[in-house]
């Protein structure tokens, strides 16, 4: 049995309650983290992890491929119908920053030719669709490109975006989760898009009804920072967001 710091020994409800708890903090666990710090064995772990498993208490990994490109195809019409939603939730003479993702570059698309706003962009694709834009400044935030994720990262992409403080941060991540919040697969990316966030006036939660429940490895943004989500997820799946305060728009 594990033992707290006063040495009480905890029950296997009490570990798998701060396994949670740890989960929803820090969007991932390791078996053998928690056996350190639980100080149990490591097959004490496994049996705690699958109950909770067992009890759907475990979110799922991310769906889709790792691959920014290789996501393009993928959910289109769903993509577009959250990307329409979240375009009338914009203000003009607002500061935009965008995140990367494939649901985002629809919404880039979508915003309209009378907007006059400012965009904050590290994602190429998504400042390519703005290039032509009438009425937009667009700020491509400079850094190395991550491959696989199509957005810039490292400590200069980190520092621009720390002077900002954008009115409304409008975020495409790999999944939603009422415990682990907005989460990411790529550090190096998760680190760019949590200095993004910092000083945002609003979120937009910008999510397809696939990504809604399952958890990366890389929090960018806890639940209760979200001020909208915006997605075509049933009724049934979005109730215990507005459980938690958050305003629901459906595509």
């Amino acid at each position: 049995m594990a033992a707290t710091d006063t040495g009480r020994e905890l029950l296997g409800e009490e570990r798998r309650e701060l396994i949670l708890r740890w989960l929803g903090a820090e969007g991932k666990v390791r078996a053998s983290d928690l056996a350190l710090r639980l100080r149990v064995s490591l097959d004490t772990i496994r049996r705690d992890l699958h109950e909770l498993a067992d009890a759907g208490l475990l979110p799922p990994s991310p769906p889709g491929p790792d691959s920014f490109v290789e996501r393009l195809p993928d959910d289109v019409a769903a993509k577009a119908a959250v990307a329409q939603a979240a375009v009338d939730l914009i203000r003009s003479g607002e500061v935009i920053a965008i995140s990367g993702g494939t649901t985002t570059l629809e919404f880039a698309r979508r915003l309209p030719d009378d907007l006059d706003a400012t965009v904050i962009a590290t994602n190429p694709h998504i400042a390519a669709a703005l290039a032509d834009h009438p009425r937009l400044t667009v700020d491509v935030i400079g850094g190395r490109l991550h491959p696989a994720a199509r957005t810039v990262i490292g400590s200069e992409a980190v520092d621009a975006l720390r002077r900002v403080r954008p009115d409304v941060c409008v975020l495409s991540a790999c999944s939603l989760h009422p415990q682990a919040g907005m989460t990411l697969r790529h550090r190096e990316e998760a680190l760019v898009v949590r200095a993004m966030v910092e000083n945002a006036g609003r979120l937009l939660s910008v999510t397809t009804a696939g990504k809604l429940g399952s958890a990366g490895p890389y929090p960018v943004a806890a639940i209760e920072r979200i001020d909208t989500l915006v997605t075509d997820a049933p009724d049934a799946e979005v109730q215990v967001y507005r459980d938690l305060g958050i305003d629901v728009v459906k595509a």
